[in-house]
C-alpha cells in the first residue's frame, strides 16, 4: 500500500527505527501500547495523538482497528485456526 518496500522492511524489522513522520510514529506507539499493555492506557495517550494532528474520529478509528485486529487474532489463536498457505509462504509469491 505504501509503494515503498524499504519503508515496509524498516517497519517490519523495528518500526521505532523506521523513517516515519511524527504522526505515524505516534499512531504506531499508541497501537503497540494498546495491544501489549491495554491496562496502562491513559488520557495522555489520546492527547499525544491529538497533539500529532489526529482528530477524535481518526483516534477512534486507530483504537478500533487496533482492538479489532487483536480480537480477531486472539479468537483465531484460541480456536487453533491455521493461517492460509500464502501467509506461511510469504505474500510476494502471490503478488
Amino acid at each position: 500500500m505504501t509503494g515503498d518496500s524499504d519503508l515496509v522492511a524498516q517497519i517490519e524489522a523495528d518500526y521505532t527505527q523506521a523513517d516515519l513522520s511524527p504522526a505515524d510514529r505516534a499512531m504506531l506507539d499508541y497501537a503497540v501500547k494498546l495491544t501489549k499493555t491495554p491496562h496502562e492506557m491513559v488520557e495522555n495517550d489520546v492527547i499525544a495523538l491529538r497533539d500529532s494532528g489526529f482528530d477524535d474520529r481518526a483516534i477512534l478509528d486507530i483504537a478500533q482497528v487496533t482492538a479489532y485486529y487483536a480480537y480477531v487474532n486472539r479468537i483465531a489463536d484460541g480456536l487453533g485456526v491455521r493461517l492460509e498457505d500464502y501467509w506461511e509462504q510469504g505474500l510476494e509469491d502471490y503478488e
